[in-house]
């Protein structure tokens, strides 16, 4: 039979040394159950995002960190596409001096498709599900092809530079629809900025019709093209949550080709007449800008939010300018010029976090 020490001293100090001891562990267990459960929140919240999934983590991670937060490999990603991109204005204008809009469309997004494609072959990768296939025609009809006709059709009366200034309102207008289409959020400054930027358009619109009915009617083809780049971006977010970049890339281009289609007399009847640059551009135009910057647009975007890559575009229209004017000998009318740098301060303003 145990003595009762109870009573003791010695008994006393036991007690109190058994209690210490099992608070202590009470602690520790709980401790490590927190830092589990906060690991494990961690790891899925870094799971989510590097699956390109639609998580909330991601949102408000960037919303915090803005741009330079993102990833380093989202970064590079988001400025290889905002260099290709500006080229494809001073490609576009010099091979639309052979080419009419719509073959130029067609022959650019075939030899797109064509490399896009031996890259999806030679992985293996897997097609999007059925339930996607709406939204990914909307994507390939808007983005690859009516955007394509609309920007070629327009570079043909105005020069590179201008072209590239009316489609940097494309940032502002992917805002707004991500945050009506996607719920991304409608801060007041965007409001604000949406509101700069249209002003900047309107001098730049104001500053091509002065020069000819010509040049007026393709500022109206930069805003076709413009609202339909940002439809397009819209409609190819949700569609990164279930498929690769590449392949939602290439399906797009496909769409984009096959409604192009009915140009193929007109692609066939031009380039046997078209000198060596303008089919060099064309073979640029879609292996660079469209097959490269496209899928490294979509990996960068299936990482961040419609509303911050849209962001990163309003540096192409600067590069666009000064490659036209490089390359092409092109500079906007001075007019156009102050409303593009009031089209850039709308969307940078556009960016401020309250």
């Amino acid at each position: 039979m145990t003595p009762d020490t109870s009573d003791s001293p010695q008994g006393a100090r036991n007690a109190e040394e058994q209690t210490g001891a099992e608070h202590t562990a009470a602690a520790e267990h709980t401790t490590a159950a927190a830092n589990t459960a906060t690991a494990q929140s961690t790891a899925a919240a870094e799971s989510t995002a590097a699956g390109g999934g639609t998580s909330a983590a991601v949102p408000a991670r960037g919303a915090a960190a803005g741009v330079s937060g993102e990833p380093p490999l989202v970064i590079g990603a988001a400025l290889v596409t905002v260099l290709l991109w500006a080229s494809a204005f001073v490609g576009i204008r010099a091979a639309g001096r052979a080419l009419s809009p719509g073959a130029l469309t067609l022959g650019r997004l075939f030899v797109g498709a064509v490399v896009l494609g031996v890259f999806v072959v030679a992985r293996r990768a897997a097609m999007p599900p059925r339930a996607d296939i709406p939204r990914l025609l909307v994507c390939g009809i808007l983005w690859f092809g009516v955007y394509n006709l609309a920007l070629n059709a327009s570079e043909q009366r105005i020069d590179a530079g201008t072209a590239s200034l009316i489609v940097s309102l494309g940032p502002i207008l992917i805002a707004l629809l991500a945050a009506v289409l996607l719920r991304e959020g409608l801060p007041k400054p965007l409001v604000v900025g949406g509101a700069i930027a249209f002003a900047g358009a309107i001098l730049i619109g104001l500053a091509t019709t002065g020069h000819s009915s010509s040049a007026g009617v393709g500022s109206l083809l930069g805003l076709v093209a413009t609202v339909t780049y940002a439809g397009g971006v819209v409609s190819q977010k949700p569609l990164l949550a279930n498929t690769s970049a590449l392949v939602v890339t290439w399906l797009a281009c496909i769409v984009g080709l096959v409604i192009c289609l009915p140009f193929a007399p007109q692609l066939i009847d031009q380039l046997a007449d078209a000198d060596a640059s303008a089919i060099a551009w064309t073979v640029y135009l879609g292996a660079l800008p469209t097959a490269l910057a496209f899928t490294t647009w979509a990996y960068a975007l299936a990482r961040s939010t419609a509303g911050r890559m849209g962001a990163m575009t309003y540096l192409v229209a600067p590069f666009a300018v000064l490659m036209g004017w490089l390359f092409l000998g092109e500079t906007p009318p001075w007019l156009a010029l102050g409303g593009g740098l009031l089209c850039l301060g709308g969307v940078a303003f556009a960016q401020r976090r309250k």
